[in-house]
């Protein structure tokens, strides 16, 4: 059987949220914002309340086309919205980063 070798993992260093995790926390609090529910903002986007909720849940890596729709029913633009998530990445204590990737990060390689 193989040896199991884990890469160091850097002092103090956890690691990143992902993108889908921030994107989905965003969109929700902006729908939240305009106490939209979830069919009123899924049907001005083009899409299903399933997908919208998925997407808000950080389940789906949706496209470009389905960020920019959704963003446009919530009367925001990618721009904006990528600038928010932005500053969450730069102002995300190292906990909450952690957190939102649910506390994984640890590689090993198999040899």
């Amino acid at each position: 059987m193989a040896d199991i070798v884990p890469f160091p993992r850097p002092v103090n260093r956890h690691p990143e949220p992902l993108w889908r995790h921030l994107l989905g926390d965003q969109l929700r609090r902006r729908r939240h914002e305009r106490e939209e529910t979830l069919t009123e903002t899924a049907d001005t986007a083009g899409v299903s309340p399933q997908y919208l909720s998925e997407v808000e849940r950080g389940l789906k890596e949706p496209s470009s086309e389905m960020i920019a729709a959704i963003a446009g029913a919530l009367d925001t633009s990618l721009i904006e919205l990528t600038s928010a998530i932005a500053d969450e990445l730069r102002s995300a204590p190292a906990s909450v980063s952690a957190s939102a990737s649910g506390g994984r990060g640890v590689f090993a390689l198999a040899a």
